[in-house]
């Protein structure tokens, strides 16, 4: 039974004909929310009759299960809207089709003009999420942008701009939208060698969403060959298995009154993959359940 109605724990799950039928296959194992992506692009997918199909499967399982339903947390969509007209239409249809999933964040990257230094992509960031936000207030629809470098740096990168404090801070200052914040994970901020807790408690009022995915530094590997020495010194990992306390993480969102889901992003950690995926991603949603506090068990007074 969901009790813990103030932070649900659920996973990622990818929009394609079954999507239905993947999520009646996780809600048995626990799982209480799903954020849906569809990747780079939405294009001519039939996203009304999806919703309808997952709302179909959350349903039917609440009544089976006699529990409140399970919630869709979030829609994303993961292209670059600052060179790609496709993608910011994409957004427009998901911005349109939140209610119908029945939640109220789109979640994507906030795009980035290619090669360029982080401050060139502003005014065009502007023009394109200036008038997707007003769209979003008029929807009630909050837009979360994902905290992913994309192998990016400040100077140079082709997807994703939202992924260090002084980026988030011009975005918010070109853009003066209550409707923008950030989809938040630890992992990302860890592969760049930021302490994820302080900078969780100093955005905590600016985050709509976060993804379940943590990592793992291998400093015998930064030791002898340093980031730049071409073997890889950082693994992207399942909650649990990597270096944030998500017993802490979970203290700063409800200190601070936070609401909403944190879902499990799969298909990274190197060793729980290919047939140990879904055994990967439920081991991860019992420690995030532990860490969350346990099974709710109601006041006796």
């Amino acid at each position: 039974m969901i009790g813990h109605d103030d932070i649900r724990i659920g996973t990622v799950v990818p929009a394609h004909d079954r999507t239905a039928a993947v999520i009646g296959q996780l809600l048995p194992h626990g799982f209480e929310s799903f954020q849906i992506s569809f990747g780079a692009r939405v294009g001519d997918f039939d996203v009304a009759g999806l919703a309808a199909a997952v709302r179909r499967t959350l349903d039917a399982h609440a009544i089976a299960a006699h529990e409140p339903p399970c919630r869709v947390t979030a829609v994303g969509v993961y292209g670059n809207p600052l060179t790609s007209p496709e993608t910011v239409a994409d957004w427009e249809t998901l911005i349109d089709a939140a209610a119908a999933f029945g939640c109220d964040i789109v979640a994507g990257f906030a795009g980035r003009i290619p090669g360029r230094p982080v401050p060139d992509s502003l005014p065009r960031f502007a023009a394109v999420f200036g008038p997707l936000a007003r769209r979003a207030e008029d929807r009630g629809v909050r837009l979360a942008f994902e905290n992913c470098e994309k192998r990016g740096t400040w100077e140079q990168g082709d997807w994703n701009i939202a992924h260090a404090p002084r980026a988030w801070e011009e975005m918010f200052a070109a853009v003066e939208s209550p409707m923008l914040g950030l989809q938040w994970e630890p992992c990302h901020q860890i592969v760049s060698f930021v302490d994820p807790l302080p900078q969780l408690r100093k955005y905590v009022s600016r985050i709509w969403h976060i993804h379940g995915k943590d990592a793992l530094l291998r400093r015998d590997v930064i030791r002898e060959h340093g980031i730049r020495g071409g073997v890889p010194y950082v693994q992207h990992r399942f909650p649990g298995r990597g270096e944030t306390d998500w017993r802490e993480v979970f203290d700063i969102l409800r200190l601070a009154g936070w609401r909403g889901g944190i879902d499990i992003e799969g298909y990274h950690d190197p060793v729980f993959r290919d047939a140990l995926e879904t055994t990967g991603q439920v081991t991860a949603l019992a420690y995030l359940k532990a860490c969350r506090g346990g099974p709710f068990v109601p006041n006796a007074f």
